[in-house]
């Protein structure tokens, strides 16, 4: 009695239920635009299909098996399916994608590889119209082949749609991106189906089928149709995500971009010609993200979570942090990185400067390697106050003092805040003036507010560069550095304190960050809606490499081991950074889905 309602509340509605706890607090706005534009596109296109197939009799159901409420002559648990399967679809496609930035997959048609990617797209094309023309031959298996023709008939013109407008991102994607969200709901649902066919709940008319099974009670009709469905949802769902990585990436051709583009727009940003993409702008974004990658585990989940022409500014910003960090920290000498510190400070001033143009800018670009012109051309000045970045290269003229005076240049407290404030507190000011430039409401906010939050957010960073001056006392003692204040070793300097000494002195540090910390958080609640929680996951993450520290200190351990790290660096594991950063949103309060 009622065994396809039972199908639902066995196998269905609890994987969805589950799925929905998961990806709750990393849902944006648009992730539900895109569940509800797909799960609205699916049971439109799906009902005079089905209908057909029910009323001509390929498939029926048992009156025993169903409720009784019908829309042409769709069961409505037949119906809710149509639903269920497309959301469970999409929520697997959006935690599997949730990290990546599309917009970095994008490609001009001159980019090394375009010859092959056009080659498998006309491949794919063929073999999906090779599908329509066999659906459409009258002889093709006779009767006994009806439903695998419908299968094909109804599926791949959309296919065939989808694949010609996102080819380039479905095939430039990791597969764990594009075929694990189609086997995993795939093969699910194979078991689900072989249980009901088995059970009777549906069943396919006998002389429609082929009579060939997957395993017993499979029809291999059964088999390809969960297979192009899932195919149908996740292609479609990464269509319109490549759609909006056109949209955002470009501003050149999409001035503004709104929170929910219309379906017109996104059409209109997937048939934009190839060789219109600013190919230097994709290969600066690319190698930012690299940076990110390699350099910053912490804020590469972090950016993760922010969403939009946000999240491509915030990389381009710790890009350039990171690629001046690398030239300059890494430089052989202390010669060659004050060159680099003028050569950046060159760059800022044509940059900034009122007077400067362009070529002006380009000059100053030609003395840095390509791949980090690539990414200080992007810098998004026009969003960013000048005065943080140029404090920036004060903290590096700080650490060359190291090896460039006798004195050690942080002797006091107040030179340990001043040394904080230019290397992270400058980085909070500048990431809290893009989260402001970019946020929906930005002309109705509270000056008041705003001045706050960016105070607060200065004093953050300060409190997460304690952390990293804690994690780093082994190998920046390794350098030559050393960031504890001299006042407070007992002999005045590092090299003549005890392992007992220094250890209370990283603990000092690590207490100030928690005691600043503990201040400031809660003036994330204050920010824009749309940004809190990459912040929060930005903060917290990082905020985590302290907790593993303190917990370590507690217990006597070393802390040049803590997480797994590397020998004088701390770590968290990746998946307690992933759980951390889901908790974070989880438990925000008065938390609202983001942009």
């Amino acid at each position: 009695m009622y065994d396809y309602a039972a199908v639902h509340a066995v196998y269905t509605i609890p994987v969805a239920t589950v799925l929905t706890v998961v990806a709750k607090p990393l849902l944006t706005k648009r992730d539900l635009y895109k569940i509800g534009f797909l799960i609205t596109i699916a049971v439109v296109y799906t009902i005079p299909w089905d209908s057909y197939l029910i009323r001509t009799g390929v498939w029926s159901y048992p009156p025993e098996a169903i409720i009784g409420p019908t829309l042409f002559s769709i069961p409505a648990e037949e119906l809710f399916f149509f639903v269920i399967q497309t959301y469970i679809t999409t929520l697997l496609q959006i935690l599997f994608s949730k990290p990546v930035l599309f917009a970095a997959y994008l490609q001009n048609d001159t980019a090394p590889g375009a010859h092959d990617l056009r080659l498998r797209h006309h491949v794919g094309q063929g073999v999906l119209l090779a599908s329509i023309v066999l659906s459409l031959l009258p002889d093709f298996q006779g009767k006994e082949g009806t439903y695998m023709k419908l299968i094909l008939l109804w599926a791949s013109p959309v296919l065939l749609f989808l694949w010609s407008l996102s080819y380039p991102l479905l095939l430039a994607l990791p597969r764990s991106k594009t075929w694990l969200p189609i086997w995993i709901p795939t093969l699910y649902l194979w078991v689900v189906d072989t249980i009901a066919l088995h059970r009777g709940t549906w069943s396919i008319t006998s002389g429609t089928k082929l009579g060939v099974v997957v395993w017993p009670h499979l029809e291999i009709e059964e088999a390809v149709f969960f297979l192009v469905t899932n195919t149908l949802v996740v292609w479609g769902a990464y269509a319109f995500d490549n759609a909006i990585a056109i949209l955002d990436a470009f501003p050149n051709l999409f001035p503004t971009v709104p929170t929910w583009p219309s379906p017109l727009l996104m059409v209109q940003s997937l048939l934009v010609s190839r060789a219109k993409y600013d190919q230097n702008r994709l290969y600066g974004l690319t190698n930012a993200l690299d940076v990110l990658a390699k350099k910053s585990r912490s804020f590469y989940l972090a950016s993760g979570v922010f969403t939009g022409r946000l999240r491509i500014d915030l990389i381009l910003l710790y890009g350039f942090c990171r690629v001046a960090d690398d030239l300059i920290d890494d430089a052989p000498n202390a010669e060659e990185a004050k060159q680099w510190i003028e050569r950046f400070t060159s760059f800022l001033d044509a940059a900034y400067g009122t007077d400067s143009g362009a070529t002006e800018v380009q000059r100053t670009l030609l003395r840095f390697p390509s791949a980090a012109q690539s990414v200080l051309s992007l810098l998004p000045v026009d969003r960013l106050p000048a005065k943080p970045l140029y404090e920036l290269l004060e903290g590096f003229k700080i650490d060359l003092e190291f090896s460039s005076t006798k004195r050690a240049p942080i002797q006091t407290v107040d030179d340990l805040e001043r040394y904080a404030t230019c290397v992270a507190a400058t980085i909070g000011k500048l990431c809290l003036s893009l989260v402001y430039f970019h946020a929906p409401d930005r002309d109705q906010q509270d000056a008041e507010t705003r001045k706050r939050c960016i105070q607060a957010g200065t004093r953050m960073g300060r409190a997460l560069q304690y952390i990293n001056i804690t994690r780093d006392v082994t190998t920046d003692a390794c350098a030559g550095r050393c960031y504890i204040p001299s006042e407070w070793f007992k002999e005045g300097s590092f090299a003549r304190a005890s392992d007992t000494e220094i250890t209370q002195l990283r603990k000092r540090i690590l207490d100030t960050a928690f005691e600043i910390y503990a201040n400031e958080r809660d003036a994330i609640e204050s920010l824009p809606r749309y940004a809190r929680d990459g912040i929060r996951v930005a903060v917290e993450s990082y905020v985590e490499i302290g907790r593993v520290l303190e917990s370590r200190l507690e217990r006597g351990l070393p802390l040049d081991f803590a997480g797994g790290g590397k020998k004088g660096r701390a770590s968290v594991p990746r998946l307690r950074r992933l759980l951390v950063g889901w908790k974070a949103m989880a438990g925000s309060r008065g938390a609202a889905v983001g942009m």
